[in-house]
């Protein structure tokens, strides 16, 4: 069913409790399971469509689900997100995995795409996530995702500027962005994000391949 050989599997699962360690989160075993079996999806699908070009196990493990559940750590009291250009789910369903009672929705442009993300939804036996077919554009005038979000982040979707203009019209008014960033972050930082937003950038790295990460926090000005 999947090439993850069982060495395979104990490298991943070690990564995970290391990597979520170094990061102070605890990672339930049973949390664990789930992500293995989207590792073992992830690898076989990837053959068929391309969701990811990390193929290495140790790699997966810290480069998708280590930077994913990172984001929980800066998150408030959110109880609706919305993964904008989710891809192969990430971060949106590890964070899904990591926070269960958070009501999640999954965006992305491609339909194959979004057939594994529903395929991942089913199988993890997830509850109140939900995966969509669109274009972010063609969804800002649709009533039922309009300012109904308390949260909009997105992973290495478009910048920061952009993602910004996409993603406001699904805030609600007490919303917050989340940008999930690589090392030039600060480069995307312009006059107009910082007159709408209070900003708060982040600072965090991926604890194996020292990778410099940053999750910039826009919190909507009244």
């Amino acid at each position: 069913m999947n090439d993850l050989s069982e060495q395979s599997i104990r490298e991943f699962t070690q990564r995970i409790k290391l990597g979520s360690n170094s990061l102070n989160i605890s990672v339930l075993d049973h949390q664990i399971d789930m992500m293995i079996l989207y590792a073992k999806e992830l690898v076989v699908w990837n053959k068929k469509i391309n969701l990811t070009a990390i193929k290495e196990p140790l790699l997966i493990a810290e480069k998708h689900f280590i930077d994913s559940i990172a984001a929980v750590s800066f998150f408030g009291n959110e109880t609706c997100l919305m993964d904008m250009g989710s891809g192969g789910g990430f971060p949106g369903i590890p964070i899904k995995i990591m926070k269960p009672l958070l009501k999640v929705v999954l965006v992305d442009s491609s339909q194959k795409k979004v057939n594994f993300l529903k395929h991942i939804i089913r199988i993890l036996h997830l509850e109140n996530i939900n995966a969509i077919h669109a274009r972010v554009e063609g969804l800002r005038g649709e009533e039922r995702y309009k300012n109904k979000f308390d949260a909009v982040i997105s992973r290495a979707f478009t910048s920061l500027s952009n993602f910004e203009i996409l993603a406001f019209p699904f805030l609600n008014k007490e919303g917050t962005l989340y940008a999930m960033k690589g090392k030039h972050a600060d480069q995307e930082i312009t006059p107009g994000i910082l007159k709408k937003f209070d900003l708060q950038t982040n600072y965090y790295q991926l604890p194996f391949e020292k990778s410099d990460r940053y999750m910039i926090k826009l919190t909507i000005k009244h």
